[in-house]
């Protein structure tokens, strides 16, 4: 089955901690939004401790037009992509012409030529590499991309597969939108940027512990539409969420992991390793009192969150390194996360420590 050969994960050089990106929010709404004191404790109730952002905080106290804000995504989504593959190049020990297919996922800037062929021209990859971009997953993303890259070694045994996740989240501040959303949002989404290889069955996979694919699953919750997404306007990206993600989360949630599990012939106790997105610390709770999970399951979840913020579909794949390369329990993992549409998406591994 597919196996992961590397993965590696940004720490961008402006990482603020928590409580100044609060004050700094505080004197930037206090002006037109009377709300903004009763509201701060928002920022101390994500349990986020550090933001992992692409710019310094100057950067969002003035006013950027679109084109202004995704010229700067296009820019650092290449400089720090290659950076990512390129080290995942040296931690695999491949050579760049080896990379068959390259998915590359992102929902917080646009790009045509999409990114996927500007990395393949900036770091002269296999000029006949495949090329996949996605757009629109949101947080879900980073297990739906997995998937695809997966689905793709399996397909082809030669395969090695790059997926790469960029989402520069604070790119889309709209400095001059004084609603609760653009509030909220300010308090939890950061940028995080991850790069992975996926080798097939015939390709030598030479890390020392071994995260294979079994299976994934989509699932799409009808008439969710609204729960989650932007609003594109002539300013640029509007955030739109719902308070109510983590009841959906709370009333589906065990149900469609014991689904999946069941096809699968096994059940919650099965799986030793949680890789779950964390959407933040409400969304964190319902996974707990809804899967019944003895212990803390989520522990490295919650610390990707504490140390990172929400950086959309790049999180679950800070959370997946944190497994690769520090430790995990010999077994079965699940990747889970959701994401607009509403939906919810799920890949099935085997872990075993080499």
């Amino acid at each position: 089955m597919p196996s992961l050969a590397a993965i590696s994960k940004i720490e961008f050089p402006f990482k603020t901690d928590q409580q100044s990106v609060k004050e700094y929010a505080k004197g930037l709404f206090s002006p037109s939004f009377p709300e903004v004191v009763r509201m701060l404790s928002a920022f101390d109730n994500t349990e986020i401790i550090t933001r992992n952002l692409c710019k310094s905080l100057d950067y969002y106290s003035q006013v950027h037009s679109f084109q202004e804000q995704n010229l700067e995504y296009i820019r650092l989504s290449l400089e720090y992509s290659v950076q990512a593959i390129e080290d995942c190049i040296a931690t695999a020990q491949i050579s760049k012409e080896d990379i068959t297919d390259i998915i590359f996922v992102s929902t917080t800037g646009l790009a045509t030529p999409s990114m996927d062929a500007l990395i393949t021209n900036k770091m002269k990859l296999n000029q006949h590499v495949n090329r996949m971009s996605i757009f629109g997953l949101g947080c879900g993303g980073g297990v739906s991309g997995y998937a695809k890259a997966c689905t793709l070694a399996k397909a082809n045994a030669d395969a090695v597969v790059l997926f790469v996740a960029v989402e520069l989240c604070s790119l889309t501040f709209l400095r001059d939108d004084f609603t609760k959303s653009n509030f909220i949002g300010s308090s939890l989404f950061s940028d995080g940027i991850a790069a992975c290889l996926i080798v097939g069955d015939n390709y030598a996979n030479k890390a020392k512990s071994k995260i294979s694919f079994l299976a994934n699953e989509s699932k799409l919750y009808f008439d969710s539409l609204d729960i989650m997404g932007w609003n594109f306007t002539d300013s640029g990206f509007k955030v739109l969420f719902s308070s109510g993600i983590p009841n959906i989360i709370a009333n589906n949630v065990k149900h469609d992991v014991s689904s999946f599990l069941a096809k699968n012939n096994l059940v919650i106790s099965d799986i030793k390793n949680f890789i779950f997105h964390p959407g933040g610390k409400k969304v964190l709770t319902s996974y707990e009192e809804a899967l019944g999970v003895e212990g803390d399951f989520l522990k490295t979840t919650r610390e990707v969150m504490n140390n990172y913020g929400n950086m959309s579909s790049a999180t679950v794949l800070y959370v997946l390194e944190r497994f690769f390369t520090q430790d995990f329990e010999d077994g079965y993992g699940l990747m889970m996360s959701m994401g607009p549409g509403f939906s919810c998406e799920m890949v099935l591994l085997q872990m075993t420590k080499q």
